[in-house]
């Protein structure tokens, strides 16, 4: 069955898309949740004005999103979470999460699907950087730390990555 997706889908394809599914995935789960419509003659038709409406839309909003990209333009956000001893996070970091502190750290409302992580899950702490897809024509990183909660931890693995820091400077004053 060929359908035009009105959505971004993961592994399915782009909004506006023409692409082709299962019978049953577009006629029970893609139409009715109204991410999808049937990709007959008329719909294929009215595709391009589907389209300039939704540049339309997109352009009366691009004032927004560049206020956005520049208020967090050199920001980072701090993460915590529950971390094991060897520095691996219980469950992991998602774009859920990521949401919910440019909320609460930066006043930034961005919709969590907007949000696209740096690998498919972040499970171990460290610095990270999320790209943030808010329009074609906006281009928005942020940069965010996932650290301990337990203020023990975080100190133990602040004391390992500056010995780290000592040993790689160290090592790089001795090759020049």
């Amino acid at each position: 069955m060929d359908i035009i997706l009105l959505k971004n889908l993961d592994k399915v394809g782009r909004k506006f898309e023409i692409v082709k599914v299962k019978d049953g995935y577009g006629r029970n789960f893609l139409i009715p949740q109204g991410m999808a419509i049937v990709a007959n003659k008329i719909n294929r038709n009215n595709l391009e004005s589907f389209k300039r409406q939704e540049t339309n839309k997109l352009n009366k909003q691009l004032d927004a999103f560049k206020a956005i990209a520049a208020k967090i333009q050199g920001k980072s956000l701090n993460i915590t979470t529950k971390v094991g001893t060897s520095g691996k996070i219980f469950g992991s970091v998602t774009n859920v999460q990521v949401a919910n502190a440019l909320r609460d750290q930066l006043g930034v409302e961005i919709d969590r699907r907007d949000i696209l992580m740096p690998d498919d899950h972040v499970k171990m702490i460290g610095k990270y950087t999320a790209v943030l897809d808010l329009h074609p024509n906006v281009d928005a990183k942020i940069d965010f730390e996932v650290v301990p909660d337990d203020p023990e931890l975080a100190r133990h693995f602040a004391e390992i990555a500056a010995e780290a820091a000592l040993e790689a400077a160290a090592e790089a004053s001795t090759d020049h």
